[in-house]
């Protein structure tokens, strides 16, 4: 091989490395560091001019209501995959959905939220698969699903289950009703759209949809299997 292509090579491998060592060492320290913000909130806030309602809450401080309403409307494989519903993804391109939000993981939108710009690109769709992978591998299951509750948008401004338990309900996190859980599960895929305070048809019906699916889960006893 000529000598400026095992230079190239080496180079190259370097840069790999290089690469997963400075992506790979802050997520692992998010597994015990609470992020304060993440990128969409930072996004929302430099483009609104206005502070986003957000207050951090661990897990245990969350309802078990809210944890399996989302599990339930958005991935509901969350403790058996590896960060990639591949069959999902293959049934949704095989219905030549416009929008495949629903083939996404949990990790996966984590992932989107925290660390990424708004938009499409093959370089972001790479990193997003990176870190998604990083968190599979880095975190546990419940350290994913408190993250994702703790920065998802549940409406315009309004970042995480306390926020939004606090905005729309008048209560915390930690009381969240299986009722209101529904509702802010069922507004996910377009909460600048949707309203969980005062829901639609539509969300009141995909609320009810979303707690018949949590029953056929087995209600929080599905949580001990992540």
């Amino acid at each position: 091989m000529p000598r400026f292509l095992k230079r190239s090579l080496r180079l190259a491998l370097w840069l790999c490395a290089a690469f997963a060592v400075v992506t790979a060492v802050p997520v692992l320290a998010l597994r015990w560091i609470d992020p304060p913000t993440s990128a969409v909130i930072q996004s929302w806030q430099q483009h609104s001019g206005r502070k986003a309602q957000h207050q951090w809450r661990p897990l245990e401080k969350i309802s078990p209501n809210l944890q399996m309403a989302v599990i339930a409307a958005e991935d509901q494989k969350f403790p058996h995959h590896y960060g990639f519903d591949f069959v999902a993804l293959q049934q949704a391109l095989g219905e030549n959905r416009k929008r495949t939000r629903g083939a996404s993981t949990i990790t996966q939108q984590t992932a989107k939220n925290l660390y990424l710009w708004n938009g499409r690109s093959y370089l972001r769709k790479g990193l997003e698969a990176w870190f998604t992978l990083l968190m599979e591998l880095l975190w546990p299951k419940e350290r994913i699903l408190e993250v994702y509750l703790n920065i998802a948008e549940f409406g315009e401004g309004v970042y995480g289950a306390e926020a939004a338990a606090r905005s729309f309900f008048g209560t915390s996190a930690r009381n969240i009703n299986r009722r209101q859980a529904g509702l802010m599960a069922a507004v996910l895929p377009s909460p600048r759209r949707m309203s969980a305070k005062i829901p639609s048809r539509y969300v009141r019906s995909r609320a009810s949809t979303i707690d018949r699916q949590v029953r056929q889960l087995g209600g929080a006893a599905y949580l001990k299997g992540l």
